[in-house]
């Protein structure tokens, strides 16, 4: 059984970190994944033949950039373009490129949970776009979307790439999509891919690839509580395992121990242990269809305006607005 003496903590990480290794199946949140090693290993997952989501949502923005600036664009008092997990920037600065050779007046605010990613991102619009207002920000989307409320002086976008609603099972994606309906006024527009089922092995070898980078940005959590928590995890003792249900379209992703062993977490006062082949249950990633995305908006008082498809409709963007009622 685990054992803590301190009864509160500094940080929503060790918080968490506690909470989710004294739970049973024991779990840890993807976000903290993200420090700068994790940003760099998840470009580099980015780049795998494997992982197709980030070349098929690069080819719908790229094919129809010409026609989502039209659909963002306000001509009257122009518009905040407001991206949530805005990472590198890559795709999105596909559809800068269009707004600023429209000449479109827009305001880009990209938000990440990565200081370092916010950091890069700017110092990277800086230089190719000069001209460019942004507004780059630091924070959970969570917390963001309060703010968002306040963001009425004008048109606004709000921007969700990469699917990463996927992360979220679908009460907590309604409940995201709901507060994201809650910040939008009439005339806001919503930008999100959704990662579409496929086949089966398809998805698995985008979160299994045989170089070994996504186990080593899956441990990548157990390296930084080891760094930032003085763990004493030996992270090559747990092996990544990924599994996909074709039924629910919902991948997960685990660290297994491979024996047993006893942890140690300075920060948190605990101790843990772990039974041969007890897991760590670290991300999901939803897969979706037409007939679910529709659900979910209209569960959370959303409309779907239009959508874009990659060539093999391995992923889509959707445009949503404020429903009626």
């Amino acid at each position: 059984m685990p054992t803590q003496v301190a009864n509160s903590f500094d940080t929503m990480f060790q918080q968490d970190v506690y909470d989710g290794l004294t739970s049973h199946p024991k779990y840890l949140y993807s976000k903290y994944i993200y420090d700068q090693k994790g940003d760099a290993l998840f470009q580099d997952i980015m780049a795998m033949p494997e992982y197709y989501l980030t070349g098929c949502e690069y080819e719908i923005i790229d094919t129809h950039s010409e026609e989502i600036a039209s659909l963002f664009e306000d001509k009257e008092t122009g518009f905040d373009l407001i991206e949530l997990g805005a990472g590198d920037g890559k795709k999105t600065k596909v559809l800068l490129r269009e707004l600023v050779a429209q000449q479109i007046d827009v305001t880009y605010k990209p938000i990440d949970i990565s200081q370092n990613a916010i950091d890069s991102l700017a110092a990277s619009l800086t230089t190719e776009f000069p001209h460019l207002e942004v507004a780059p920000e630091r924070g959970e989307y969570f917390k963001v979307l309060n703010r968002l409320k306040s963001f009425t002086d004008r048109k606004k976008v709000i921007m969700v790439l990469g699917s990463n609603i996927g992360n979220l099972l679908h009460p907590k994606a309604i409940n995201f999509l709901t507060q994201l309906q809650q910040s939008l006024a009439e005339g806001d527009l919503l930008f999100m891919g959704f990662d579409q089922k496929k086949h089966p092995q398809t998805i698995l070898d985008a979160y299994n690839d045989p170089a070994g980078i996504t186990e080593a940005f899956n441990k990548n959590i157990l390296h930084r509580i080891n760094a930032e928590l003085g763990g004493d995890f030996e992270v090559d003792k747990f092996t990544h395992w990924e599994v996909y249900d074709p039924e629910t379209g919902t991948a997960k992703s685990f660290l297994v121990a491979t024996e047993a062993m006893k942890v140690c977490i300075d920060a948190l006062d605990l101790t843990i242990t772990f039974d041969p082949w007890e897991t760590i249950h670290t991300e999901i990633s939803q897969k979706y269809n037409d007939k679910i995305v529709s659900w979910l908006a209209e569960e959370s008082g959303l409309r779907i305006r239009t959508s874009y498809s990659d060539q093999k409709m391995y992923y889509k963007n959707y445009v949503f607005e404020k429903g009626n009622g």
